[in-house]
């Protein structure tokens, strides 16, 4: 008698089960899909982080007086000429100064 309720209890516990696991697969999201939405977040918060430096900058030099703005402006001119390297003295400085 188990013999014949066997094949059958198998086949109803079968089913039974399919639909978990289909169910399982379908709630979460691929690798792939979650690396692309995490690049996208980034690249949003990058942009916002950007746009809050420039107007942050806006806003301070807006606070300066005229002549701080010009000194600011001629400061930053002469150190985009230079580049990001550490400032160097011009060469007959560099000739007295003691290392």
């Amino acid at each position: 008698m188990l013999r014949r309720i066997l094949p059958y209890f198998i086949c109803i516990l079968t089913l039974f089960m399919a639909p978990h696991v289909a169910h399982a697969q379908e709630e979460g999201i691929s690798r792939a899909k979650q690396e692309k939405l995490q690049a996208k977040e980034g690249k949003e918060k990058k942009k916002a982080r950007a746009k809050k430096e420039k107007d942050d900058r806006k806003r301070h030099l807006a606070n300066q007086d005229k002549a701080t703005r010009k000194r600011i402006k001629r400061n930053t001119k002469r150190a985009d000429r230079n580049g990001t390297n550490a400032h160097r003295d011009p060469w007959p400085q560099r000739w007295f100064v003691k290392h």
